[in-house]
Order: C-alpha cells, then structure tokens, then sequence
C-alpha cells in the first residue's frame, strides 16, 4: 500500500504549484507564471508530471463531484443505467441530465469543462519544462522523451474526455495560444497523435499509477472506436494487449477469480486492473486524495450506513430487469422487461416481502443494493430504510465502490465529513473491458467465432459462484443464480447483428454502474432508440406492486442528446471564438 502510494503522496506537494488555471478555462489571468528555472530539472518535471495524474480523478482545482471521472453522472445517469437518486431537492442540476432537458447554463458542464481543461493544461506545463530543461543541460533527452509521452497520452485521454462530452472542442497544445483557439476544428487526429506517443512507452514504469504502454494502446483503441469507427486498427492494439499487455509494474493481465472481489479496496491494483487511478486515505490532505467525486453515492440507511450520506445513483429497474436469464443465457431482445425483478418499491421496511425466485445473472448483486440481499458485512438489505426517498428514485442502492463495514476508518478517511472518501481506486480500464471491446471489434470485421469466445470468457468469470450467502454455513445463495456461456453454434453469434445484441448486453451488465453506457451507446449509434425505449419503461409501463421510478419533467432523447451543450460560461469568455454545438 506504501508503494502504492507513492504518486499520491508527491502529488500533495506539487498541487500548489501547478494550478496553471486558476479561473474559467481561457480566462487565463494566472496569479503568477510557472518559473521553468526552479522546476527544470528531472524532479520538477516529474512533479509537474505527477499534478498532470492527479487530474485523473476529475478534481483539479473545483473538488466536487460534477466532474468526477467516474462519470456517473455523464455516464450511467444519462445511460439510464440509474437514477440520480436521493431526493427531489438534492443536486437539483442532475435531474435535467436525466430528463435531456439540461441547457448550457447548468453548472455541471462548465466545471466538468474546467477540469478537463485544467487537467490539458498541466500536461502541456510539463512538455514546456521538459523542453526547457533538455535546452539548459538539466535533463536528458531519453529521460525528457519519457515524461513527455506520458504527458502527451494524459494530454490525449483528456481531450478525448472532452471529445466524447460535447465534440466541438478545442485542441490546446503547448504551442497553442488558447485565446484564440476555435472549436470548429475536427481535432481527432491530433487526439489520436497523442495518445499513439503513449504507445512508445514500455510496459513496465516500475510504479503503480503511471500510463505505459498497454494503457496507451488500450485508450487508443476505444478513441478510434468512438471518434472514426476504426474496428480494424483498434483490434490489433487490442490483441496484443490481450496476449502481451501487462499493468504499469508489469504484471500480466488476467481476469481476476471472482468478479466481487474486484471491488474489495485491497484488490484495487490486482492484474485485471489495467489502470486504476489511485485513491489515498488519511494522509494529511483532508481526503481530497480520496474518491471524492463519488462521496454522494452510498446507501443512506436509517441508523448508520456506509458513509453516511447521501442516497445517490441509485440503479434503475430496467438495468436490474436486464440481468434476468432464461437457462442461463440473458434476454437479447429485452423481453426481461415483462418479468421485472420482484422489488419492495412501496413497501415499508418493517412490511413483509417475498424475494424473486426467478433466474439472475449473479452480477446483479455485485453493482446493486437490493431487499433480502447480503450488503457486505454491512448485513441484508431490510428495504426503504437504505434509501432516503423510495418514491422519488426506487429501492435500489450504489454497491460497486462501497467499502466494508470492517474497513472503515482505515481505508477511509477520517479527517472530512464523511466516511465515504475511501481508498478504493477508480477502475478506469478493466481486463473484461478490453476483451470486450475486442469482441466488439471481432464482430464488426465480423469474426464471429472469436468474438464469442471472448464474450464467453467474461460470462465464464462471472459464474463463479458470487458467495452471496445468508446461512451461516456459508452455502446457501442469496438468489437464483443462473448464468452460462454462450453455445459454440447457432443463436447469438449466428449473424452480425444477433452477435452485436449480445456484446451490448453483455457490456450492460458486466461494467453497469461504472460510467460506460451513455459513452457505448453513442458509439453504436443507438442512443436515441434505446433510451426511448428505457425511458417509455421507466415512465410509464406498470410494475404491478413494484410501482415506478420518477423522472422530473417529460424525458423524451432526440438526436441533439448525443452529447451536451457547451457550457454559456466558456462562450461568454470567448465570444466569436468558441460557438456552440446544437
């Protein structure tokens, strides 16, 4: 853990100095300059290096979690994988995220905008000094050329962060007089320049934190994925990361034994993690070294609970209904909906319930907080006690980046308000997310064969048996678990577009409540189709008893929804240099 550490710990001591951004991104009247003589040498320029990471988390200057990389907010709220949750008054600017309503004036966009640009302009520090000090004879090209192409593949990631939110956005470089730079420019080449720059480095970087090689190959590829459809090219990055890729120590990739564990603090860094952005505790600085941009987000349970606050992201019924099999196998054709998963939507906690005996894929119970249902050592889920309003956002719970009872106050922290800043790394890229972004790439050149064999290594994981028990002899499952591979012949991987069906399942319900889904559905060009469908479900279909999830306001996706507005803010500082994307 000491190891672990070591980046968070720098990172602490560079933050004062690299804040290179202090007001709206290009309202650049900086309190002072950065003096390229006192940080030109290797330890400057990795410090500087180092605030560059520390961005990852989406906390640059504005610790909140409007721009939590995370993106559970950008992500999954918009992807309809949750509901914002908690209560109608709390964090009122999420609901119009929910609703496509949000305008440009909402102030989650200009902060997560902030952060981005915060987090390029710490990238671009690093590549001046660097080429400053290699000119003064205080650093050496090899060791300059490696500082930089990390720089350069951070640089890449954040504008292809950028990207992915709104599309028409600037470029900014070290050599760019951000003033006048315009969004009109396609810049997707130059992301992809960068990010390839990151591909140079080796595999091992001898610390836990830092991008290598395998993590520059794999941001490439979901970059030419997502901005130019390039299936072919990313395929080949992505099948030597399968054979050959390793974290940034070295260790070869592997899906980790048992998909809960994955979410054990502990096991933060173990091989499937291809990189996970570091989270410290306790270490002097308040907990903003923590995953502060998910503090909202734990069960608020009557009497204690894991964190204490606040009865955020809660899951949806739909995403719950997704994890419904028939002989083990998922509902491609989103026939799950009409045999929902029993829930106590209206139930008071002390009112008796009967849990569902149907068939479930056993990852349900790994991302979502439900009735009857072991919650860590936290004991079973009694019902709306663990919610703070059932009948405003449902009776599920966030479960997936929730510690245990037994690690609290020591993989928490225990110098800010609440409990819920932990240790527990954001899982920026996992092992399972790249097989099946190979997958997705095997069935688009439509190599079927091989795309289920991935797939079904995934699903295959994922059947190992969760441990969910409520007798003490540790044997009876808390559900009906039923999940099994995919048949080496016939449905889905018979055609093209029933072998695509089962890959967007598939990623639904093994990286849900990750931030993934709003992202993979406009990649598929399906964004407008699908959450229709979704929201007519959540808004309107009866569940009998279940009852039915709250959205403010008409909730209707047109083809605008496919990214946000840029946010007034940056164009009231650029005005006829920044336009507006809708």
């Amino acid at each position: 853990m000491k190891k672990n550490h070591i980046l968070l710990i720098v990172i602490i001591a560079v933050l004062g100095i690299v804040g290179a951004c202090k007001e709206d991104f290009l309202n650049i009247t900086p309190n002072g300059a950065l003096d390229a003589s006192v940080m030109g040498t290797e330890t400057g320029v990795n410090g500087l290096l180092i605030g560059a990471y520390a961005v990852l988390d989406g906390l640059g200057n504005d610790y909140s979690w409007n721009s939590a990389s995370e993106n559970w907010v950008y992500g999954d709220i918009r992807g309809m994988i949750a509901n914002k949750g908690t209560d109608a008054g709390d964090q009122p600017d999420i609901n119009p995220m929910q609703s496509f309503t949000e305008t440009s004036t909402n102030p989650y966009l200009n902060t997560k905008w902030r952060e981005v640009y915060e987090a390029v302009s710490r990238c671009n520090n690093v590549i001046l000094v660097a080429n400053k000090a290699v000119a003064d004879g205080k650093l050496t090209q090899d060791k300059a050329d490696n500082l930089i192409m990390q720089a350069r593949a951070l640089r890449g990631w954040y504008h292809f962060e950028a990207w992915r939110m709104w599309e028409k956005v600037p470029y900014i470089d070290e050599k760019t007089d951000a003033k006048a730079t315009a969004n009109t420019a396609d810049i997707r080449q130059k992301i992809l320049d960068d990010m390839t720059e990151g591909t140079k480095l080796p595999n091992d970087m001898e610390q836990i934190g830092r991008f290598n090689k395998t993590v520059s190959q794999v941001i490439l590829a979901k970059a030419m994925m997502q901005m130019n459809h390039d299936y072919a090219g990313a395929l080949t990055l992505l099948q030597e990361v399968k054979t050959s890729g390793t974290n940034s120590v070295g260790d070869k990739l592997a899906l980790y034994p048992n998909y809960g564990d994955l979410w054990v603090i502990e096991n933060r860094n173990v091989s499937e993690n291809v990189y996970t952005v570091q989270y410290s505790v306790n270490d002097g600085s308040g907990g903003y070294n923590a995953g502060y941009g998910l503090i909202l987000n734990f069960p608020y349970k009557g009497g204690g609970s894991p964190g204490g606050c606040c009865g955020f992201f809660q899951p949806t019924q739909e995403f719950v209904n997704s994890f419904r099999t028939v002989g083990g196998l998922p509902l491609l054709d989103g026939t799950y909906n009409l045999d929902p998963v029993k829930s106590d939507q209206g139930l008071n906690f002390a009112d008796p319930f009967v849990e569902d005996a149907g068939e479930l894929d056993p990852r349900l119970d790994w991302a979502v907080g439900r009735r009857g249902i072991p919650y860590f050592d936290w004991g079973i889920v009694t019902g709306s006690d663990w919610v703070r309003d059932q009948t405003y956002a449902g009776p599920y719970s966030n479960k997936k980046q929730v510690y245990k009872k037994s690690q609290e106050r020591v993989l928490t922290d225990i110098t800010n308000w609440t409990n819920g800043l932990t240790a527990n790394g954001y899982r920026m890229i996992r092992f399972a997310d790249v097989l099946l972004l190979l997958a997705e790439c095997q069935i688009e050149t439509n190599d079927l064969t091989n795309a289920r064999i991935n797939v079904n290594l995934v699903r295959a994981r994922a059947a190992i048996p969760a441990g969910w028990v409520k007798e003490a002899d540790g044997v009876t499952n808390a559900a009906n678990y039923v999940i099994n591979e995919y048949p080496t012949s016939g449905y889905p991987f018979d055609t093209q577009a029933n072998a695509r069906k089962a890959l967007y399942m598939e990623r639904k319900l093994e990286l849900g409540m990750e931030g993934h889904r709003y992202f993979d559905l406009n990649r598929w060009g399906i964004t407008v189709a699908e959450l229709n469908r979704v929201l007519a479900y959540e808004t309107t279909t009866p569940w009998g008893k279940n009852g039915s999830m709250y959205l403010q306001g008409a909730a209707v996706v047109g083809p605008e929804d496919v990214t946000f507005p840029i946010p007034q803010r940056q164009l009231d500082l650029m005005p006829g240099v920044l336009v507006q994307n809708r």
